[in-house]
């Protein structure tokens, strides 16, 4: 077999957006083929910085026929595409975020893609107050209509792997942004929902190699930021992530105060505190002393 042909045929919607360009340079050219779907708006100088990452087609999220071509022979779907303004109208949320979602499952189940990738948000759970860290098993949250629009994605991934045969993986993306983003001032509202450029193309890439028998799961797309607005512990679990960055080790601010190594771990393990088993309690330890 040769090594083309043994190459994961990938279709990235959006990819002219800021996560599909970035993914589209970036992800494994040893293991994955990229196939690079671009609005029919764009210009040349947005798309033509991709073609050196991939086959470009244009063509909008209600073309049926586009879509159809879009996933022939495809493998894995990284669905990006979408309307990214958590302050946009209903009517323009529903056509890209739920209509377009839909449109993509059915031309994607037509062509018998093994998987379906889809860019979920943060905003599906940012009802929750924000000292509450939002688990992948609980209930979702939305604080806004994207937010909605967003869960209802969840649920139809959830429907589309486990009933018609197309397993899927809800990705809820953090703030993703640039190291240098961490530098500025402008940026702490991030602080608890980073997501790095390598930790996502990572991220993403765990997700178009998963098991093939997991049918759906939700998983959350952050960096091992000291403090996290949703865990991540079970993303590492489920699909082997392995983040490599954190806010407050890359902030300038956060920096100084070496936050990760002074935080206490209110354990046995933390070498700082008198803590575990223990051959006489306090009391005994202050009688033998009076002796």
């Amino acid at each position: 077999m040769s090594a083309s042909k043994s190459l994961k045929l990938v279709l990235v919607t959006g990819a002219a957006g800021k996560i599909g360009k970035y993914f589209a340079e970036h992800a494994n050219k040893q293991k994955y083929k990229l196939r690079l779907m671009v609005h029919s708006i764009h210009e040349s100088e947005k798309v033509d910085p991709l073609k050196p990452f991939g086959e470009i087609i244009k063509g909008d999220l209600d073309e049926t026929e586009t879509l159809e071509k879009a996933c022939k022979d495809i493998h894995t779907i990284v669905h990006l595409a979408g309307d990214p303004d958590p302050s946009g109208t209903w009517d323009s949320l529903k056509k890209s975020n739920i209509d377009g979602l839909y449109n993509i499952f059915l031309a994607a189940k037509k062509a018998g893609v093994k998987r379906m990738v889809y860019a979920s948000s943060i905003h599906a759970i940012s009802g929750y107050p924000n000292d509450v860290q939002a688990k992948t098993n609980e209930p979702p949250n939305p604080g806004d209509l994207y937010g909605v629009t967003k869960c209802f994605g969840e649920a139809l991934c959830r429907y589309m792997g486990e009933k018609e045969g197309v397993p899927s993986i809800a990705v809820r993306i953090g703030a993703f942004q640039e190291h240098a983003s961490a530098q500025n001032k402008d940026s702490l509202n991030m602080m608890d929902a980073w997501l790095s450029q390598r930790d996502c193309v990572q991220l993403l890439e765990r997700c178009i190699d998963a098991p093939e028998d997991l049918k759906f799961a939700i998983v959350h797309g952050l960096s091992r930021n000291t403090f996290n607005r949703m865990e991540i512990e079970s993303t590492r679990q489920l699909l082997g992530y392995d983040p490599q960055d954190n806010f407050f080790e890359e902030s300038e601010i956060f920096k100084k105060l070496s936050m990760t190594d002074e935080l206490a771990e209110h354990s046995v393990e933390d070498d700082r505190q008198k803590s575990g088993l223990r051959d006489k309690s306090p009391e005994d330890k202050k009688k033998d002393k009076k002796k």
